[in-house]
């Protein structure tokens, strides 16, 4: 039987929030409870949208709740030879190609590209890499949501895997690393929900087998926005972090003993593991309407 490894995956363009716990968590308790591995890689691939010294900070966050992760941090700014070699095979397979529409032609054409550059034989310069989708992702499925639908002009779009300022887009990226470690699951929020289908996709055009996929409920905002670093989501507390940890642990469905409450965190997190339970989580209504909020 296959070792179960998990993974948790922040962006350092921010010291680690509420929301970013609730994820840390849900991947950690799943991961443990069957015990598998558990790791942790800093998907630093956008230097312009990262926080000086986020890394570090999100690594002691992570210690200081007692989330003790397996092996070496993986960082994607070290691995770009990886993903350049990857992209470099496909184009000269005839799998991805160069493309050189702005996002105001696409927006100017209904939001979504559809192909123009497919048989232009673009240069490199200026232009950025997409991957062909020959075989769309139509939907699949989640461990808690059960089905779910990817709308067709999303799923079949030929997606960029290489942006035109030379930065290396998140799907692919998470797609190589994920490969390269051994993920068996992927255990994340419901705002990741979108690129999933395209991930597959990479998956399919590599060869190998899908993961699993389970993407927990987001904490909001009381105006009903995601917690974000971008909303200037508050940095959980390291110095007294038992209460954050139980109203995350609530968040996920536990329902916590006060006996358990009044322990201290390493027999917190214990009971957590020998508890989590996928049945006990919240389930969002409004899955479909990731979707709507895409970025192109």
């Amino acid at each position: 039987m296959t070792q179960y490894i998990g993974r948790f995956a922040p962006s350092p363009s921010g010291p680690l929030h509420f929301g970013s716990l609730v994820a840390a968590l849900g991947s950690f308790f799943q991961a443990r409870a069957q015990n598998g591995q558990w790791l942790v890689r800093i998907e630093d691939l956008d230097p312009p949208r990262e926080m000086p010294g986020a890394s570090e900070d999100i690594l002691n966050s992570l210690r200081a709740y007692h989330l003790h992760w397996d092996g070496e941090v993986v960082y994607q700014s070290q691995r770009h030879a990886l993903y350049e070699q990857q992209i470099q095979q496909w184009l000269t397979q005839g799998q991805a190609y160069y493309c050189q529409c702005t996002r105001k032609q696409i927006k100017a054409e209904g939001g979504f590209y559809l192909g123009q550059c497919r048989n232009q034989n673009h240069s490199a310069s200026g232009s950025a890499v997409r991957i062909k989708i020959d075989h769309s992702v139509l939907q699949f499925e989640d461990l808690k949501h059960g089905t779910i639908s990817i709308p067709p002009q999303i799923a079949e779009e030929d997606f960029i895997i290489k942006r035109r300022d030379g930065l290396f887009a998140y799907n692919l990226a998470v797609v190589l690393d994920d490969i390269d470690q051994g993920v068996t699951e992927v255990v994340r929020g419901a705002d990741l929900i979108e690129p999933t289908g395209r991930q597959i996709a990479l998956y399919q055009i590599l060869g190998y087998t899908k993961l699993s996929y389970l993407h927990l409920p987001l904490a909001v905002t009381d105006n009903g926005a995601k917690l974000s670093k971008q909303n200037h989501a508050q940095a959980i507390d390291t110095c007294n972090p038992i209460p954050t940890l139980l109203q995350a642990m609530l968040f996920l469905g536990f329902n916590i003993p006060e006996a358990i409450k009044s322990q201290n965190i390493e027999k917190i997190i214990r009971w957590g593991i020998q508890n989590w339970r996928l049945t006990q989580l919240p389930i969002e209504t409004e899955i479909t309407t990731r979707f709507s909020n895409r970025k192109s």
